[in-house]
């Protein structure tokens, strides 16, 4: 039998609350707690190709993040729902501090508006797929022209 309006309103909320505890833990800096919001920790980082999976991956690269960009932070968030996943648009904010995809710091700071569909099953997220603007983030970073390099064919 399908669920009733009351069921799926309480899903959405429930949903919701979840994603809002995520993003302020990962604000926060408190990964154990950013990683109990996952039925299985999972990110995809679509302007990279990226992905990380399960607990030690996803630490390691909430680690590696903030030593590249400690201050980096969410911001303006705005929640959309869909059937199976809530869909987050934020500004992504950081300052280039320490060593990140292989380039060394930069002293500068970004601002890029990005979206995440946080996936569910049930109520526990079971993947952050993260669409933003790599170009945007390494301009303001100085590092444009060598991002670059790295998209260009090898040979």
């Amino acid at each position: 039998m399908g669920s009733t309006a009351a069921e799926a309103a309480d899903l959405r909320a429930r949903r919701e609350a979840v994603v809002r505890e995520h993003m302020e833990a990962e604000n926060a800096l408190d990964f154990d707690r950013a990683l109990s919001t996952f039925d299985h920790p999972r990110y995809e980082l679509m302007a990279t190709g990226q992905v990380f999976d399960g607990p030690e991956e996803v630490m390691g690269y909430y680690r590696t993040t903030r030593e590249a960009f400690p201050d980096q932070r969410n911001e303006n968030v705005v929640l959309r729902h869909a059937d199976d996943a809530v869909i987050a648009e934020f500004d992504l904010k950081g300052t280039h501090l320490g060593p990140y995809l292989g380039f060394p710091p930069t002293g500068k700071s970004f601002t890029c508006r990005m979206a995440a569909l946080f996936l569910f099953e049930g109520d526990r997220i079971v993947c952050e797929r993260v669409y933003f603007d790599l170009t945007t983030i390494a301009a303001q970073l100085g590092l444009l022209g060598e991002v670059a390099k790295l998209a260009e064919p090898a040979g």
